[in-house]
């Protein structure tokens, strides 16, 4: 009977990840340019983005909800495009002012990507521009409501919740807004799954 009762259990944990869940995703930027400490090389694009990718479509991922910046959130979100998840951005202020603080300012091509997933992301109706004003408050009351909208969603949809958070594993000196991200998510008692940048 043992056996069986082992088998229910499986195909009962396989049932339930099949049920997908829902996503918050925060992370590094890519380094600017003779960055000090090394923390998201644009070298590792790709890699990161495998790896995203993997993490979602492993977890089943239906729904994420994450910012815009360049590095975790955009390669996020192109890698949920990818696996037909719906895609949730939350932005610390108008989007013509993110895309030059949070888009343009480091190396890579992504104006292009952040034009795409804005116009996709707002014809869904699924972007939210908080209007705060600068500074590192800004970013931490976008973790928050990256946090609570994804938590109504996952209500709204009947499906667990998960924090996913890419980072280089070593806090930054000041605040770190990846590490609030991951702490917030952890006293919210969500899982949390952590991916390298580096």
């Amino acid at each position: 009977m043992l056996p069986g009762f082992l088998g229910d259990m499986a195909r009962s944990v396989t049932a339930e990840h099949g049920r997908g869940c829902v996503a918050a995703l925060a992370g590094r930027r890519i380094d600017a340019p003779g960055a000090g400490v090394v923390r998201f090389p644009i070298a590792n694009r790709e890699r990161v983005r495998a790896r995203l990718l993997a993490t979602l479509r492993d977890r089943s991922v239906r729904a994420l909800v994450t910012s815009a910046a360049c590095g975790v959130d955009l390669l996020g979100l192109d890698a949920a495009a990818e696996i037909g998840a719906a895609r949730h951005v939350v932005l610390p202020f108008d989007r013509a002012q993110f895309r030059d603080t949070s888009v343009m300012n480091r190396p890579g091509d992504w104006g292009t990507l952040f034009d795409a997933v804005v116009r996709d992301v707002e014809a869904a109706g699924a972007l939210t521009e908080l209007y705060q004003a600068g500074g590192a408050a800004a970013y931490l009351a976008t973790n928050v409501a990256m946090l609570d909208h994804a938590a109504h969603l996952a209500v709204s949809m009947g499906l667990p919740l998960i924090a996913v958070v890419a980072w280089d594993g070593t806090p930054r000196d000041g605040v770190d807004v990846t590490l609030v991200f991951r702490d917030e998510a952890r006293r919210r008692g969500l899982e949390v799954v952590e991916l390298s940048t580096c």
